[in-house]
């Protein structure tokens, strides 16, 4: 196993793993964004109206977006480690 095979395979894990975060990170960004345009608008700060929103838009995305990240994560997992024995030999 050669550095470039090494390097294909970080960027191979790296590429899996931004995928799989991007959902939860690009949903909680918009809630916090529009919380946060709403605060300042009506000057009300306060730390659970930024927090809760984002907690349960979490919890949403990971409901419905759940069952692709596990079974994409489960995929690449299978095809690491399916590939141990060409990667040793």
């Amino acid at each position: 196993m050669d550095s470039s095979h090494v390097f294909t395979i970080g960027q191979e894990a790296l590429a899996v793993l931004l995928t799989v975060a991007a959902p939860m990170l690009l949903v909680i960004l918009v809630v916090g964004l529009v919380v946060s345009v709403l605060q300042a608008a009506t000057q009300l700060h306060e730390a659970t109206l930024s927090f809760v929103p984002k907690v349960i838009a979490g919890v949403l995305v990971l409901l419905v977006a759940g069952p692709w990240m596990i079974t994409t994560l489960v995929e690449y997992l299978q095809r690491m480690l399916q590939s141990i024995p060409a990667m040793v030999g």
